[in-house]
């Protein structure tokens, strides 16, 4: 027996019954209201899952590909926007054909056969055939192609060169992502593979991956080329795979061995510091040298440029990528203003790690950027980490300015408090996204202190801070319990080869 739930606006579509006096629905808004990015997201709908197939071609940049999105309208529309800026020869909303257009550099609108309405479940099947390179979006080329093949990754922008999306952090969703490429290269992607170099076409193989927790779509990526990949398993059978690009030197590929491989013990260092690993797939994948002269923190498997390897072993990268993996993967910015939530913690990160190797401790790495690294007249400390503007976004003062506030703050209301605090706020914001001033009111609650002077003073004053502020002791309070802290979540990187 088959039954479905069907609301009186669907029916009165399908059977044809006149709207009457019933106004026509808004169209959804181009974007999800970020005050960086007002174009980036879009409204009306949510997504719960992307299906994205693809068949590329290296040697001529041509990708073809279908991406199935399952998704819900969160209001009545008559018409809606993706991020996407491919060429793009079909569009299907629930089985019936549908008109589109691209309006600006990358965004798809998308009018469906009729009317949708509030609730009603969205299957959006989107086909489309081009040459990634040559689109043109937000001013820039994000599609990045290598002599052996192509890196898809990118902050804030890359999924709209491959797959058209939701773009924005607050619309999380998993992942299917299967890729049809020649035979003697590799696909690279997040989460576990479910198909690997399966022939299905003389010449092409295809891999498959899935992620089942939601990801926001700029950390969805792709590595294509050939790659040397090691598979093995963490204590809770997980998968840790990297993998490492054939183009790399002997002596980088030995550095970054040496320190990529140590993301199993990584991980479970940081997980005594922020609370258990949010995912069931772990590992990494290091590029040629400046191939992308950057690392970003692509869910469950980072993906770091082979020159932070030159010089030697740098597990410290490895540190402020996987850190990421709790600040800015599972718990996303809601607002990309509020990125100091991400890169302040991941460089705390490294600061902290530093210590355990005995290799300089937080305290005195946080002095030799007050004092030395950073003098009163630098430049620096006129960016406000908690509100850089998006030129800033990713300027030195949104990560070491931002690992100043997280270890004042620590000095501040202990280290009880602080521990608790962030292993509260990666459990209450778990998989979802979040805002400095929910961040603010749950330290607030935990420490017992006031930190609207405290946080004025080290996120939002355009210049270097008094260390006086945030040297005084909170007042004692006893850390709240993690289940109640949880179930109050409704109250209240790019890391570059400069570093950051």
């Amino acid at each position: 027996m088959f039954r479905r739930s069907v609301t009186a606006g669907v029916l009165a579509l399908v059977l044809g019954i006149p709207a009457g006096v019933h106004a026509a629905p808004p169209p959804g808004r181009p974007g999800a209201g970020d005050v960086y990015y007002p174009s980036y997201g879009n409204g009306g709908y949510d997504v719960a899952h992307y299906d994205i197939r693809l068949r590329y071609q290296p040697k001529t940049d041509r990708l073809t590909g279908v991406t199935t999105i399952l998704a819900s309208a969160t209001q009545d529309l008559s018409r809606f926007n993706l991020d996407f800026s491919l060429a793009t020869t079909s569009v299907r909303v629930n089985n019936r054909p549908a008109r589109f257009t691209l309006a600006r550099d990358h965004e798809l609108v998308v009018t469906p056969a009729r009317p949708l309405v509030k609730g009603e479940a969205l299957t959006i099947v989107v086909e489309y055939d081009d040459i990634p390179s040559k689109a043109v979006g937000a001013g820039k080329t994000a599609w990045n192609r290598t002599p052996d093949g192509v890196l898809a990754v990118g902050e804030p922008e890359i999924a709209w060169w491959w797959y058209p999306s939701n773009d924005h952090p607050a619309d999380k969703a998993s992942y299917d992502v299967s890729v049809l490429v020649p035979d003697g290269v590799e696909v690279i992607s997040n989460g576990t593979p479910t198909e690997w170099a399966s022939a299905t076409v003389d010449g092409w193989s295809r891999y498959s991956w899935r992620q089942e927790k939601p990801q926001a779509a700029y950390l969805a990526f792709l590595a294509i080329g050939d790659f040397d990949v090691n598979l093995d398993f963490s204590a809770d059978g997980s998968p840790i795979i990297n993998a490492y690009s054939k183009r790399l030197s002997a002596g980088t590929a030995a550095a970054a061995k040496a320190s990529v491989e140590r993301t199993d013990e990584i991980i479970d260092w940081l997980a005594g510091k922020f609370g258990p690993y949010p995912f069931d797939s772990r590992g990494g994948v290091v590029t040629a040298a400046y191939d992308q002269a950057f690392a970003l923190e692509n869910q469950t498997r980072p993906v770091y440029d082979g020159s932070f390897f030159e010089a030697g072993a740098n597990s410290s990268v490895v540190v402020h990528e996987l850190a990421h993996q709790w600040f800015g993967d599972s718990v996303s910015v809601a607002q990309w203003k509020d990125i100091w939530l991400n890169e302040g913690f991941a460089s705390y990160a490294e600061w902290m790690w530093s210590e355990e190797q005995g290799e300089g401790t937080a305290d005195e790495l946080a002095r030799y950027v007050y004092t030395t690294k950073y003098p009163a007249d630098d430049p620096f400390w006129k960016v406000k980490p908690g509100d850089p503007g998006s030129a800033d976004l990713f300027a030195s003062a949104v990560y070491d300015r931002g690992a100043l506030t997280l270890h004042h703050l620590r000095k501040l209301v202990g280290d009880t408090h602080f521990f608790a605090i962030l292993k509260a706020w990666t459990a209450a914001k778990k998989y979802g996204a979040g805002t400095t001033p929910e961040f603010q009111a749950l330290a607030e609650r935990i420490s017992g202190a006031d930190l609207d002077a405290f946080l004025t003073t080290w996120l939002y004053t355009p210049s270097r801070p008094d260390l006086a502020v945030g040297a005084r002791a909170a007042a004692p309070a006893e850390p709240a319990s993690w289940s109640r802290i949880a179930a109050s979540r409704h109250a209240g990187s790019r890391h570059s080869v400069q570093g950051g």
